[in-house]
């Protein structure tokens, strides 16, 4: 197989005092840990040695955001609200994806969508119901987890997972994720290396790693002005229909609603009637 001569982006030169204040700060709320006792972030792994993987694009002032990829043609909105796409029957390679959203400098981003589809283990997308479909939103400390398969290969593409990401009040990120070593990658057009997650067995299981960086500030920008019949902590289901700001909106994907979701600040959940 020819070598993947695809450029490796190159990680930034690290700044101690940035780096250890946000460790110091994730490690102060509790967060998840992995190996040593470190938080447990994409950007702190490392690759196996003689292993050359790019790294997920580094958190710094003025950071790069994720990049953005197609949508394909297997997307489906309202899917349901849940962190775990199998079940004890599901068939397939057991798949832990985790990590963190983070804005461009580097502040973790409570709250966002992150609506992840993608194929079975036999490569194959379930257009009628939502098996390996499903959203959640990231936590207080811009954590997400989602458990699930190892998908199988689609006809033309290499191993990936589809995510749609979208902070409250801000346009919607859709890309993919990609799984190292594959030998598709070097053929699949559309493969970007600034996508691969990193990925470890354990035991029969794998354990995948991700940070996405969205270009929105750490703060929502100010909604308009209230008013209607829109509230917070509401199960809006797909279809039902609220009063806002003097506009009549359709909700578009069941949610619980919260601060920073009212519907002109999330296209993605409302469509404007």
């Amino acid at each position: 197989m020819a070598e993947d001569s695809t450029p490796r982006p190159q990680r930034r030169p690290a700044t101690p005092s940035r780096k250890s204040v946000l460790r110091g700060a994730l490690l102060a709320t509790g967060l998840p840990l992995f190996l040593g006792g470190a938080p447990a972030l994409a950007r702190n792994l490392r690759p196996s040695a003689g292993e050359q993987l790019p790294l997920t694009p580094y958190c710094d002032d003025g950071d790069d955001p994720t990049p953005p990829q197609m949508e394909g043609p297997y997307f489906k909105p309202n899917s349901p609200r849940r962190s775990s796409l199998i079940d004890a029957g599901t068939p397939g390679t057991r798949l832990t994806i985790s990590g963190y959203v983070f804005g461009p400098t580097c502040r973790p981003l409570p709250n966002v969508l992150l609506d992840f589809w993608q194929a079975d283990v036999n490569g194959a997308y379930d257009n009628t119901g939502y098996r390996f479909r499903g959203h959640q939103y990231t936590d207080e400390q811009g954590a997400f987890k989602l458990a699930t398969i190892v998908p199988g290969l689609y006809p033309g593409r290499t191993r990936h997972v589809h995510v749609k990401a979208q902070a409250p009040g801000h346009p919607v990120l859709t890309t993919q994720l990609y799984f190292p070593g594959e030998p598709r990658n070097s053929t699949d057009t559309i493969f970007d290396p600034a996508l691969l997650m990193t990925v470890r067995p354990v035991g029969a299981a794998r354990e995948a790693t991700f940070d996405f960086v969205l270009n929105v500030p750490h703060t929502p920008p100010p909604s308009p002005p209230p008013g209607g019949t829109w509230r917070t902590g509401v199960d809006y289901r797909p279809g039902a229909r609220v009063e806002y700001g003097g506009f009549s909106y359709e909700c578009l994907q069941g949610h619980l609603s919260q601060p920073g979701w009212e519907p002109p600040n999330a296209p993605a959940l409302w469509r404007r009637i």
